[in-house]
């Protein structure tokens, strides 16, 4: 036991440094007055007071908010049939399609936002098409659409390999159960399925909204510079301004939003199965 405790040490050292201590600088930070250091500590709440009480900095927050729930939501209604018609396809046929799925995210996150970007402008291929055909262009680039398109793009493998990999391993005898018993395809969806299916469902919901909330170069480059989220607030204060006090109780801020989201998920996340089992 003790040679095993030898091994982790250099393991729990390095989350100490690189996961640890930067948290830890973030917290101290988000309270301390801008021009000072950490040997010259001086305790405020200046930070998070101005925060809350300009309302751009909140209706940001707000604008974040939105974007994020309406990604997770276009994701869900998009990702669970996806979901299900991978799950039900043919053993032969799964492999290629969850290669299908997963496939995008080998290229790096960034280099596909910069593909949506060509994809979206002005004179993209969305909108060579449209003119060719004589409907002529439409505004995509630079709004909420072209955000969160961005975001569902990125972010919507993430949901549907959740919601299959509940939907693969669920015990399909319940549903041939549930058929013996006189339910059609819609009642054993509804009774049996879906509820089945809810730990991915959740765990997807989870991986969508969290990097949804807080991301900043998606934003960027397909709203132009003129849509900002609390991911660009954040980012300008460290980058441009030097405000490493108001960017780091900003962060904190969504830290807590974050921890917030995650015990709301976990709390929800519960097997039905199990569940079933315990109360017996």
């Amino acid at each position: 036991m003790n040679q095993f405790r030898k091994i982790a040490y250099p393991y729990v050292a390095w989350i100490a440094v690189m996961i640890l201590a930067p948290m830890l600088m973030i917290v101290l930070y988000a309270f301390i007055q801008q021009g000072n250091d950490v040997t010259t500590f001086k305790f405020t709440l200046e930070n998070f007071t101005r925060f809350f009480s300009d309302k751009v900095y909140t209706d940001v927050l707000y604008r974040s908010l939105y974007v994020a729930l309406v990604t997770t939501a276009v994701c869900l209604a998009i990702g669970y049939p996806a979901a299900y018609i991978i799950a039900m396809a043919k053993p032969k046929n799964k492999a290629l399609l969850v290669l299908m799925i997963t496939f995008p995210t080998w290229i790096n996150m960034l280099v596909r936002t910069y593909a949506s970007l060509g994809i979206l402008q002005d004179d993209g291929i969305i909108n060579s098409i449209l003119t060719f055909l004589g409907f002529g262009g439409v505004k995509m680039i630079y709004t909420d659409f072209a955000v969160i398109l961005g975001m569902v793009y990125n972010f919507i493998p993430f949901m549907i390999l959740q919601i299959y990999a509940s939907l693969d391993k669920m015990d399909k005898s319940y549903i041939e159960a549930a058929s013996d018993l006189g339910a059609n395809k819609v009642q054993c969806f509804m009774k049996v399925t879906l509820p089945m299916s809810l730990p991915g469902v959740i765990s997807g919901i989870t991986l969508v909204f969290l990097p949804a909330v807080s991301s900043f170069f998606i934003p960027k480059l397909l709203g132009g510079g003129q849509y900002v989220l609390i991911g660009n607030v954040i980012e300008t204060q460290f980058l441009t301004a030097g405000d490493w006090g108001f960017g780091s109780a900003i962060s904190l801020i969504m830290a807590i939003i974050i921890m917030i989201s995650l015990y709301i998920t976990r709390r929800l996340d519960t097997d039905p199965a199990q569940a079933k089992g315990g109360r017996a």
